[in-house]
């Protein structure tokens, strides 16, 4: 029986010095296991960003930037879009494999069952204003959701999880819709057990008791097919945000409610708004494409093109690609003609084939596409990040299951460098200048 030796690094700090375990993941990447660094060395890590660290091991989603490649649970994306539905995607997220038929009818139909909210919440959207941003208060009434459930907020009762999955993914939909209700002073309406997951949500957005609205099978279906494709995608703000304070041992409810609210800045979930007021702009000052090309290019100019390069992905973003094809189908159901896509075309071209976004490797991301699609189903701009958040919301539960059973689980405690003043003295008020 032969022994294989482990491979290890070396780091030497003042003649101490410490082997570091190498740890290597499905597809071969590999990274320097620093959980004694501090004990044997005195020594921590210093990464801003945490571009470096891997905070966790995770089975959910691999991504390959440099290839363009992203799996759920070993299935690329492109098959999930193709094939899958969003219901059945954030299943594999949460359970691991694809559900069997029974599986599948039991999920979808608890969710279906659950998609009410009691009538209490709707109080909450009477004490909020009009224009409250829709991401506020679907943090707030996602939080809230734990005073309504007392009885379902153990993380390590699998009874509790399971009816608060089941609410969660059920209900985000129904209080999104009535943010948005609420923004434009529509009267709430009630879920459609008799619809499906995105038609139910679309029919809540945009119907009212004297209009009745029904949603078109590809508008539904590219709905759904960008919830799929937001699903999940590794260690990111939001996601890093939900284990965090998952981490100690807050119940779901509460986790989810940060992870929206850390989704709701600019620099994470609202990309796919940039690019249509980018778009906007450019269409307002006369479609000079090549004229954004060079600002874009010039180091001076504060313009950036935004929909393009992307922190991880250094190849096409794969998610882009099937957006693509996607965003000229629900523009020809409609019936609109929309001139940001054809600008966005334009750009993309352009873009592509100029030797600075080649060098640079800015492909178009999965934002650059999104917001014309949102756009052409009339969905308002600030509703957008609400969308992604209904989208992720799988793979926030998913990673924060997967931590709760992780054997190594302890709360997050990240260490600092201090740089502030040595010890100093309390001065009284009538001495301090």
């Amino acid at each position: 029986m032969g022994y294989f030796m482990k491979e290890t690094a070396k780091l030497t700090y003042k003649e101490k010095s410490i082997e570091l375990p190498v740890t290597e993941g499905t597809f071969g990447e590999k990274g320097l296991d620093i959980s004694k660094l501090r004990a044997t060395t005195g020594l921590i890590t210093f990464d801003p960003g945490s571009v470096n660290t891997g905070s966790c091991n995770s089975s959910i989603t691999y991504l390959n930037g440099e290839e363009g490649i992203l799996l759920y649970r070993g299935i690329p994306i492109e098959q999930l879009a193709e094939k899958s539905t969003f219901l059945e995607t954030a299943y594999l997220l949460i359970y691991g494999k694809l559900p069997n038929q029974d599986e599948n009818k039991y999920f979808s139909e608890s969710i279906i069952n659950h998609s009410m909210l009691h009538e209490s919440v709707k109080d909450f959207y009477s004490g909020v204003p009009a224009t409250a941003h829709p991401m506020a208060v679907c943090s707030a009434v996602i939080g809230a959701l734990a005073t309504f459930y007392p009885d379902a907020l153990d993380p390590r009762n699998e009874r509790h999880v399971e009816i608060s999955i089941h609410r969660l993914i059920a209900k985000l939909p129904t209080i999104a819709a009535y943010s948005y209700k609420k923004s434009i002073g529509q009267p709430f309406m009630y879920p459609d057990d008799s619809l499906d997951y995105c038609s139910n949500y679309l029919r809540m957005m945009f119907s009212v008791p004297c209009a009745e609205y029904y949603a078109d099978p590809v508008i539904a279906k590219a709905l759904d097919v960008l919830f799929i494709l937001h699903a999940d995608h590794e260690q990111n703000c939001s996601t890093s945000t939900v284990r965090l304070v998952g981490s100690s041992m807050a119940n779901l409810f509460a986790s989810i409610s940060a992870g929206i609210s850390a989704l709701w800045g600019p620099l994470h979930g609202g990309a796919n708004q940039a690019v249509i007021e980018m778009l906007q702009n450019i269409h307002e000052d006369g479609g000079n494409i090549n004229k954004y090309i060079d600002k874009a290019k010039d180091k001076n100019d504060p313009f950036r093109l935004m929909g393009f390069g992307h922190r991880v992905y250094k190849n096409f973003d794969p998610r882009s690609r099937i957006l693509k094809k996607y965003c000229q189908g629900v523009l020809d159901t409609m019936g609109v003609y929309e001139p940001y896509l054809e600008i966005a075309m334009k750009l993309e071209d352009i873009a592509l084939k100029d030797d600075y976004f080649i060098e640079k490797k800015l492909y178009p991301n999965v934002d650059f596409y999104s917001g014309i699609i949102y756009r052409a189903m009339k969905i308002p701009l600030n509703m957008f990040t609400v969308l992604f958040a209904i989208g992720r919301l799988p793979g926030w539960i998913a990673q924060w299951v997967e931590m709760h059973r992780d054997k190594h689980f302890k709360i997050g405690r990240p260490r600092q460098i201090f740089t502030g003043a040595k010890k100093t003295h309390y001065e009284p008020i009538e001495e301090r200048q």
